[in-house]
Order: structure tokens, then C-alpha cells, then sequence
């Protein structure tokens, strides 16, 4: 045994479990649910607004391109910086929609929630959130997410089934160096 009391064998089980802990530990803090950043509830709101954006008529909407799925994976990746943004923002629709008619935006009727997300888009929400939030900054953000999980590829988590690439007749762009 070495003069430090812990043998190779020994360290390399300990250093094992270490590495181990901080693969599994940041899973520990994951939201409940089958999302990675977004609770179900937040889901939900996100999914009525993308809805809102990109409704479906006779061909499929966001809801159907599974954009807040994109939105959620991108989240725990490269949108990591604007999670806390979704959190206050959907605290803030939530509140809006609460002082404009008595409810959560997700069980708001169609009219009711656009006119949620007009007032957002106005600059013109009610709600302490929006003291320190900008509303129109919260939902251009989300528009532009929204937009890019419908539009944009599978492969980053939205546009399921390839919906808005079938809506305007575009094949599955074939990208340089895939075997097809």
C-alpha cells in the first residue's frame, strides 16, 4: 500500500464513482416529466403559444410538428441562456391571462389567447412580471423559436413527420455526406 493509505485499485473506484455522480447528478434536478428543462405545466403553455403562432388548419400546426419538443431540447442545449426567460415569461403570460380573464392561458379559449398574445406583443400585458420582464421581447423570442422547430429540421427535435416540409412541398433536404 502506498505512504498516502489508498492503493491504485482503490483510486481508480472511488474516481469511478465520482465521475458517475456528475453524469447522473445534473438528471437529479430535471423536471418532472418527459421534458428537459420544461416542467409539464410550462409545456403546456408553451405548446398553446407555438399553437397560437402556428395554428393548424388543413395542414398541421405546431402542435402536431411537436415544436414545443424542439423548443424544450433546445433549451437544455443551445438556448440555455434564455431558460429563466421562459420561466418568468410563461409566469407572465399566466399572470396576463389571469387578470384578462380569469384563467390559465392553455384553457383559454382561441379568441382569449390571442388576445393574451396580442397584448404581449404590444407591450401592453398586465402582471408584476412585466415590471422587470419585456413582454415583447418574450414573444418575439418565442416566435422565432417557434418558427424555427416548425420549419426547421427533424432532427433538432420539431417539425415531426416532416409537416412543414410536406405543407410546402419540399423534399428531406439531403445533407452533404449522409448515406440515404
Amino acid at each position: 500500500m502506498p505512504p498516502d493509505g489508498i492503493d491504485r485499485r482503490a483510486f481508480v473506484q472511488i474516481a469511478g464513482a465520482a465521475v458517475g455522480g456528475m453524469i447522473v447528478a445534473p438528471a437529479c434536478g430535471a423536471p418532472a416529466g418527459r421534458w428537459r428543462v420544461l416542467t409539464d405545466a410550462e409545456a403546456a403553455v408553451v405548446e398553446a403559444i407555438a399553437e397560437q403562432i402556428v395554428p393548424a388548419d388543413q395542414d398541421p400546426g405546431a402542435r402536431e410538428a411537436s415544436v414545443v419538443n424542439y423548443i424544450d431540447q433546445q433549451l437544455a442545449g443551445v438556448f440555455a441562456a434564455h431558460q429563466e426567460t421562459y420561466r418568468r415569461g410563461i409566469a407572465g403570460v399566466q399572470q396576463t391571462s389571469n387578470f384578462m380573464f380569469g384563467g390559465n392561458f392553455e384553457t383559454l379559449e382561441w379568441s382569449q389567447q390571442t388576445d393574451v398574445l396580442r397584448a404581449l406583443e404590444l407591450g401592453q400585458p398586465r402582471g408584476a412580471v412585466w415590471e422587470t420582464e419585456a413582454a415583447q421581447s418574450f414573444f418575439a423570442l418565442v416566435r422565432n423559436h417557434t418558427m424555427q422547430g416548425f420549419y426547421g429540421s427533424p432532427r433538432h427535435g420539431g417539425n415531426r413527420r416532416l409537416v412543414s416540409f410536406r405543407m410546402i412541398g419540399l423534399d428531406y433536404p439531403r445533407v452533404v455526406g449522409e448515406n440515404r
